[in-house]
């Protein structure tokens, strides 16, 4: 079925503030809170729950920016077109572009590996760790079946799911403190995390992961109403709402579990959190709403990132073949997507899966607030200090985290720089072979066998 131009009119102001905020919520959520807690604990020990919160801080800064941009320029390709507002149609907009969408299906990724991790606590399924992977490929065919419908039910699904994960989180965060006493004498054994001031800050790179889902909201400014408001005030509401809940959670998971039984269970520690105030049932609960928050933040996070690969490819700043797939160029995107995610799930580990995202997500950000800063500033009325701010908080941030990895797991730090130096060479290349074509047929928005 070819739906395109058609698609497009349908969706101009189909999603409301609610919704948007549904969506961004459910992002954050699906991995921030579940996948990170352990990892986090990890390296910031007792102070993981105060890493979080200065998480939150840094994506408020780095909000400003996107939130300006997207008053001004309200578009379904969201950071795409920011950075082709700033830099133009050239190797930052376009590499800068990629290392945001690889981030995002990084985090696709991981909350789905998250997912299976989760749904195997509910069995006894030791030695059957391959059903991980196996089980966050079908969440990710379950996500594309669910985004080829309309954003009416994506709405639908994205409100109900971040209702019930938030009230379900808060219901056992505040019964698990209650149980305990509200007493954290289990923080208080480990005051520091074994990199000390690197190590906290590195914590700090990964919560930020947990927060970057607000770019969701951006990237669907072009279908969101009234977007010039509700763009900002999506963003603002989505960041407290999981600054509070992630704060809540991370003291009542520091309240029954000690640093290195959080850490012991570091991909499921929100369940084993659980066990110690309301037995199995907790951990039952825990895995459900667990369920339900990954499969939503898979929903929202591919029902985003798909579009942004549509808005490279129709700014012809990324290759493109239909391979004579049906549907439009948007279809099309949603396929490749989804089929990256798959293969990240398969080959890698959660550890490593979010240390990448860290990476690439963290050198976006800063390339962004330059080109407001430097571009853009007067144009979209932003103020100096907050721009410059939001960038020295991210150098801070990501120089702790490489370091602190580059101590314990080099290999990422590797991994990572290779990745950031293919990005910028591969669309170098292939910016310098492709000249802007508005007739070619392949980056049309209409269905093509290119």
């Amino acid at each position: 079925m070819d739906d395109g131009n058609k698609d497009s009119g349908e969706r101009k102001s189909s999603l409301s503030l609610l919704g948007a905020v549904s969506m961004g919520t459910g992002v954050m959520i699906g991995a921030g809170i579940f996948a990170l807690t352990g990892q986090i604990a990890e390296l910031a020990g007792s102070w993981f729950p105060l890493a979080f919160l200065v998480a939150a801080v840094i994506a408020g800064f780095s909000a400003y920016s996107y939130a300006k941009m997207a008053q001004k320029y309200p578009s379904a390709g969201g950071i795409a077109m920011f950075l082709k507002k700033a830099y133009g149609r050239g190797l930052m907009t376009g590499a800068c572009a990629l290392l945001m969408y690889f981030s995002m299906v990084i985090n696709e990724s991981l909350v789905a590996r998250t997912f299976g991790t989760y749904v195997l606590r509910a069995f006894d399924a030791s030695g059957m760790e391959w059903l991980i992977p196996a089980l966050g490929v079908g969440l990710l065919l379950f996500a594309f079946l669910v985004n080829i419908l309309s954003n009416r039910f994506i709405e639908t699904v994205s409100f109900a799911a971040a209702f019930v994960k938030i009230a379900g989180l808060a219901i056992l965060a505040i019964g698990g403190l209650w149980a305990t006493g509200w007493s954290f004498e289990s923080l208080a054994g480990d005051s520091q995390g074994s990199s000390g001031i690197a190590g906290f800050l590195g914590a700090v790179a990964l919560g930020i992961l947990g927060y970057k889902g607000f770019t969701t909201i951006t990237n669907s400014g072009g279908e969101l109403k009234d977007a010039e408001r509700n763009v900002g005030r999506a963003i603002a509401i989505s960041i407290s709402l999981c600054a509070v809940l992630y704060l809540v959670v991370a003291l009542a998971v520091g309240s029954n579990l000690s640093v290195q039984e959080i850490i012991a269970a570091k991909d499921y520690s929100l369940a084993e959190a659980a066990r110690p105030a309301f037995g199995d049932v907790g951990v039952w609960s825990t895995v459900g709403f667990a369920i339900v928050a990954t499969v939503s933040g898979v929903i929202a996070s591919v029902f985003a990132v798909s579009r942004m690969l549509a808005m490279l490819t129709s700014m012809q700043l990324v290759p493109h073949r239909h391979f004579n797939l049906p549907g439009n160029l948007q279809r099309h995107t949603l396929i490749y997507t989804v089929a990256m995610a798959m293969l990240l799930t398969v080959f890698f580990d959660l550890s490593r899966i979010a240390s990448l995202g860290a990476v690439f997500y963290i050198v976006m950000d800063i390339c962004i607030h330059w080109g407001v800063f430097r571009h853009l500033r007067d144009e979209v009325d932003a103020k100096s200090w907050i721009l410059i701010s939001a960038i020295i908080l991210d150098l801070v941030v990501l120089g702790a985290f490489l370091w602190v990895k580059a101590q314990s797991d080099i290999l990422v730090v590797w991994v990572s720089l290779i990745g950031l130096a293919m990005v910028f060479a591969a669309e170098k290349w292939f910016l310098k072979l492709h000249e802007y074509d508005e007739d070619d047929p392949r980056y049309s928005t209409s269905h093509g066998d290119g």
